[in-house]
């Protein structure tokens, strides 16, 4: 649709590397609401898929490029590449990855390796102060712009088996409120979602997951869990111009699990 909350922008969609991933139903969530999106995938696989997702969806047209936003002169050339694709401006950009090796996710987290405590941190909370410094000149030139990423409660709390990816989340989430800081005065907003746990194939790396599923949907006031869908629509209103004045928030869609003390 043309009319949508979301029509006229041009977003940056990053993570969406499957039909269950997180940063795919924001893409969704944006497309249906009128927005042009453009995605970055880190490999020829993930490209393969995202450009059979999107003709299923008609969206044959859309632009994918490969990054890895760990290296600068990769980041450096998708914004170009961005750039060239809406005219030098952008309105938006989700930061949809995080990675923590799978050892590092059992066990003690006082055991973590110094080198897995690095890659995570830089894969997760890092790539998100890239990829908006990178987003910075070309949302100027739009007049501004939203940055999303997405968190989840593990960086507030304890959640056995999240360890390093947790600590991860916590940095992350406070670079939401310095990069807010940075950027507000240039009408460029920073925000996060805090999705509860959903079954997704990065997920799948978290060891209880099945148990963790079951006890949300049991302890959350909604009497049930979410899904993936709630948590682009979510997105989508901070894209909108009707979060224009929301800015260094983290925000739940966890059916309200956050809230409770057990």
């Amino acid at each position: 649709m043309s009319d949508g909350i979301a029509a006229g922008k041009r977003v940056l969609v990053t993570g969406a590397r499957n039909k269950w991933s997180i940063s795919w139903h924001c893409a969704l969530s944006l497309m249906n609401a009128g927005a042009t999106v453009a995605y970055s995938v880190y490999s020829d696989r993930e490209r393969d898929d995202v450009r059979k997702m999107l003709a299923a969806e008609g969206k044959e047209d859309s632009p994918i490029f490969l990054c890895d936003a760990t290296k600068q002169e990769d980041v450096d050339r998708l914004y170009q590449e961005v750039g060239k694709a809406f005219d030098g401006q952008l309105d938006g950009m989700l930061h949809g990855m995080a990675f923590a090796k799978r050892e590092e996710l059992t066990g003690e987290y006082i055991k973590t390796s110094q080198d897995g405590f690095a890659l995570a941190l830089d894969a997760t909370t890092y790539t998100f102060v890239m990829l908006a410094r990178g987003a910075r000149p070309l949302m100027n030139a739009a007049g501004g712009g939203s940055m999303v990423t997405l968190t989840y409660l593990g960086g507030e709390r304890v959640v056995p088996g999240y360890n390093i990816a947790g600590i991860a989340k916590a940095a992350l989430e406070s670079s939401v409120r310095y990069l807010a800081f940075d950027l507000g005065k240039e009408n460029i907003r920073v925000n996060a979602v805090s999705a509860g746990p959903i079954k997704t194939l990065a997920a799948s790396g978290i060891a209880g997951l099945s148990t963790m599923l079951k006890h949300v949907s049991e302890k959350a006031p909604m009497g049930r869990g979410v899904d993936a869908d709630e948590v682009g629509d979510t997105a989508l209103f901070l894209f909108s111009d009707l979060s224009r004045g929301v800015t260094g928030e983290v925000i739940y869609v966890d059916a309200g699990y956050h809230i409770m003390g057990m």
